[in-house]
């Protein structure tokens, strides 16, 4: 029979020096992108759907460790949990999206429309002004609940694992109806085309398989070699995996970009004010209206990061298919993921910093 482990862990080498990890690999995988630009333009173009496959194969191994460890006894127990999913679905879809609007249109609009000029040309001949397109890829993140990477932001934040994976499920079903008709809405045209085979795909690839996998072989290794075994010694040498394989994403990310935050610093930089200052603000929000209502901290602090985080795969397989890949749409979800890594990790700090008063 399984038992709850409460004991404090000690950070393991990889957690301790994070931030140091990511910064490193963040360096080297723009190095490697301007170093061998055509391997990253490469591996860039293996995908389906807009799915990058070494991705994939990457977050896979971030998705696995973190799924085998959650006893599913907590996932039902979170389900039954109306406040903190009711406050997820609030911030993603009744607030978010209107806070990006308005943050990305102040600041590219307005604060550093001197600094962005020029126009772009539409599929449809038209042009527009080129603020205006960054806008929209910000609009594109902003409607993009994240269902993939969050799961290892609720984990390092030591928040409850069951109820991330459930908010995980409802923000993949919800945004299969939703994120269509919000984007055409704020982004004031007739017709949205969403990319159903990229959400599908992404959805059963980075949490689908890990999590079937990592169920079945979780009650696999218990009845063969027992609760203590598994906590104790297959948990032990999994914990690095994890860490691991979100390190090697960065890579790949960082490469795969690498020329492009070398040619467009200045753009790059005012493009990621709004987009930091927008995450920052949705989880002080979440994390204050957790707190107003009484949640426990496993269960704030998931929600809080849920709230913050963004689905860049389907933004910017979005801004694709509507702008074209070379479009500033397109460019400003590029940027969002760019920023999520160092962004997110700051905000699991300031979690664990806060734990004691939740």
């Amino acid at each position: 029979m399984e038992r709850v482990v409460h004991e404090e862990r000690q950070l393991s080498f990889f957690e301790k020096y994070l931030t140091a990890w990511v910064i490193a690999c963040i360096g080297l995988g723009i190095l490697l992108g301007k170093l061998f630009p055509q391997a990253a333009v490469t591996l860039d173009s293996i995908s389906i759907y807009q799915v990058s496959i070494p991705i994939a194969i990457a977050l896979f191994f971030m998705m696995y460790p973190i799924m085998v460890k959650i006893d599913f006894a907590e996932v039902i127990k979170a389900g039954k949990s109306p406040k903190p999913v009711l406050l997820t679905l609030f911030i993603n879809w009744g607030v978010k999206p209107f806070t990006m609007l308005a943050i990305a249109t102040f600041f590219l609009g307005f604060v550093f429309k001197g600094w962005l000029p020029g126009v772009e040309i539409l599929k449809d001949g038209s042009t527009v002004d080129l603020f205006r397109s960054y806008i929209s890829g910000c609009i594109l993140l902003g409607i993009a609940p994240c269902t993939a990477m969050v799961l290892i932001w609720g984990h390092l934040a030591k928040g409850n694992d069951g109820h991330t994976l459930v908010m995980v499920a409802i923000n993949s079903l919800t945004m299969l109806f939703f994120y269509a008709p919000l984007g055409g809405w704020l982004l004031g045209i007739n017709q949205m085309p969403i990319p159903w085979q990229t959400i599908v795909l992404s959805v059963l690839i980075y949490v689908g398989l890990p999590l079937l996998l990592g169920y079945y072989s979780r009650k696999f290794i218990i009845k063969q070699k027992g609760f203590k075994w598994f906590e104790e010694t297959f948990v032990h040498y999994l914990t690095p995996v994890s860490i691991s394989a979100l390190l090697f994403t960065l890579v790949l990310l960082f490469s795969f970009k690498g020329q492009l935050i070398i040619d467009q610093p200045q753009t790059i930089l005012l493009i990621a004010i709004p987009l930091f200052i927008q995450t920052c603000f949705i989880f002080g929000l979440t994390y204050l209206l957790a707190r107003r209502l009484k949640l426990p901290y496993r269960d704030a602090a998931p929600s809080a990061l849920i709230g913050a985080s963004n689905h860049f795969e389907v933004a910017i397989a979005t801004s694709a298919i509507l702008f074209g890949l070379s479009s500033g749409a397109s460019l400003a979800t590029v940027v969002g993921v760019l920023i999520e890594v160092p962004v997110m990790l700051m905000l699991v700090k300031i979690c664990l910093a806060t734990r004691e008063k939740l």
